[in-house]
């Protein structure tokens, strides 16, 4: 698990750079046939991380790559679920909050996943049994990503705010998602609302800077994999609105269904 952490975390800053190489110049945007934009910096950052990840001979599922029917996924025991860029479109607003998220997933379930942010070189990783870190890379300096790792700072398990915090996506607000956030306020009066964008809203419980970040419209399994594990492996819940049971993966429609991520 260390070596397949370790080279997924490699892969997700390789591909993170071949991401900032379009961001820092002119680029155009294509839409695709779900009405979703896509870009060079999707394509780029898919291929670095495919080449990083194919000769460990793990399957691969990834949002820029081609979906399979699931026939010929559905026994799939272990799998790599991948975002190449999740959010495109603050990747487009060029406000920064995109990530390059990289998940390993085992009987539909993430074990490993790997969230990293371009734009200022953070890198939130987590596994089973091993709990969740972050770290800073920087490009200038020499550092490896092994020693980046060994001195990663470890997420807490059981940091929340002073003040109830709810954090929310910053271009998919919805009514459900403001009726969640009265519940909230109904319960604990004052409580206090930050935006993200892309998978960094599950890193924000996952680092205990928000208590609860509730998904009340639509996402797909490769947006949220790797943040779900670097919240569960950091002592938080990612489960199912509607059920209360943990989001699962590789399902015959990728489409999640409605979901909360909380601090306990």
């Amino acid at each position: 698990m260390n070596e397949l952490l370790e080279i997924s975390v490699k892969a997700a800053i390789e591909a993170g750079k071949k991401i900032l190489e379009v961001y820092e110049n002119e680029f155009e945007v294509e839409i695709k046939k779900d009405n979703s934009p896509l870009t060079e910096a999707d394509k780029r950052s898919h291929i670095a991380i495919k080449d990083m990840l194919a000769p460990l001979s793990i399957e691969i599922l990834s949002e820029e790559g081609m979906q399979l029917p699931y026939d010929e996924r559905k026994d799939w025991k272990k799998f790599w679920l991948i975002d190449p860029l999740d959010g495109t479109k603050e990747f487009i607003k060029r406000n920064g909050e995109f990530t390059v998220n990289i998940a390993l997933v085992e009987d539909g379930l993430p074990v490993a996943g790997v969230v990293h942010v371009p734009v200022t070189g953070k890198t939130y990783y987590g596994a089973k049994g091993s709990g969740s870190y972050v770290f800073t890379f920087s490009d200038a300096d020499s550092k490896s990503v092994s020693e980046y790792m060994q001195g990663a700072e470890k997420l807490p398990d059981a940091s929340v705010p002073a003040i109830y915090t709810v954090v929310a996506s910053r271009s998919h607000n919805t009514p459900e998602t403001e009726s969640f956030i009265d519940e909230k306020r109904n319960k604990y009066g004052e409580v206090n609302c930050i935006s993200s964008g892309s998978s960094i809203k599950l890193c924000l419980v996952a680092e205990g800077k928000a208590n609860v970040y509730p998904r009340l419209a639509p996402t797909m399994e490769w947006d949220t994999a790797a943040g779900h594990a670097v919240a569960k492996f950091a002592g938080c819940d990612v489960y199912n609105y509607e059920t209360g049971k943990e989001l699962e993966y590789n399902k015959e429609n990728l489409l999640n269904p409605w979901f909360v991520v909380e601090r306990n």
